[in-house]
């Protein structure tokens, strides 16, 4: 679902939104409060599927727990065609099966748009989780990013863009952790068998739009974001190649979600 964007004329700071964080004290506005709210009701859903519930309180809880979201870049620099929306439009023709309700976006490689468009994907989805994927040039595996930082942002983008203050979220924390275990997610990855696919766990993603574009995710979702960094298309994997890659990807993490909450859901028994 490609979101085409103009260039707009720069107006204000990029990374001022109105709820302002330390790293001792998280101050939530009202519509984190509610996606806050969302994430404990979906935790109270996941328990009563799992130890038994009416039929439409299940019915309810498929629609809101089976919700993925995963977006891909538009063309920018030397990349005319973006691997990481390549990917995410092979994803798509895979699918995730029948109970999963995947929607994918192509983004622009554009500071303020991002800085609109992510939170604008939590509050209309409520997605279990999003997983942003990018280009890395400089990348030969598919490459699973652990954290994202909150400031260094000095290169251009499609707009000749940057913002003034240089970070995501002002007053925010450095860096913000992924709730998912990376670590865990590539050895099980790994052990899918797939053909000369490697994988890896990067905790730098590149200080540009896909850094930027993680933290403002795990910012907005308390953790519950995913990176993934690809190559460029055939350096060395086809586009079929990046697409079961981010398919294994997804069933992995999804797979370790329906465990570890199986596993809370017997603790409160």
């Amino acid at each position: 679902m490609p979101l085409n964007q103009s260039c707009r004329a720069v107006a204000g700071k990029a990374g001022s939104r109105s709820c302002h964080v330390t790293p001792a004290c998280w101050q939530l506005s009202a519509e984190q409060s509610s996606r806050r709210r969302h994430w404990q009701q979906v935790a109270g859903w996941r328990c009563m599927a799992l130890s038994g519930g009416s039929t439409q309180q299940l019915t309810a809880m498929e629609k809101q727990r089976r919700c993925v979201v995963v977006t891909g870049f538009g063309p920018f620099g030397e990349h005319a065609v973006n691997a990481s929306w390549v990917a995410v439009q092979e994803l798509k023709k895979l699918g995730l099966g029948d109970t999963i309700d995947l929607h994918v976006y192509e983004v622009p490689v554009e500071y303020q748009t991002v800085q609109r468009l992510i939170p604008d994907l939590w509050i209309k989805h409520r997605p279990q989780l999003i997983v942003h994927v990018g280009v890395s040039g400089m990348a030969t595996a598919i490459t699973l990013e652990q954290c994202g930082h909150n400031k260094g942002y000095l290169g251009l983008d499609n707009c000749q863009f940057c913002p003034d203050t240089q970070c995501c979220v002002e007053g925010g924390p450095e860096c913000l952790q992924s709730t998912i275990d990376m670590d865990a997610v590539c050895k099980r990855a790994s052990a899918a068998g797939l053909d000369e696919v490697q994988f890896i766990v990067s905790t730098d993603a590149g200080r540009y739009l896909c850094d930027f574009t993680y933290y403002t995710s795990l910012y907005e979702s308390h953790g519950k974001s995913v990176f993934i960094h690809v190559p460029p298309l055939g350096k060395p994997y086809t586009p079929a190649q990046l697409g079961r890659a981010l398919q294994t990807i997804l069933q992995v993490i999804l797979d370790m979600e329906h465990s570890d909450n199986q596993n809370n859901c017997d603790h409160k028994q």
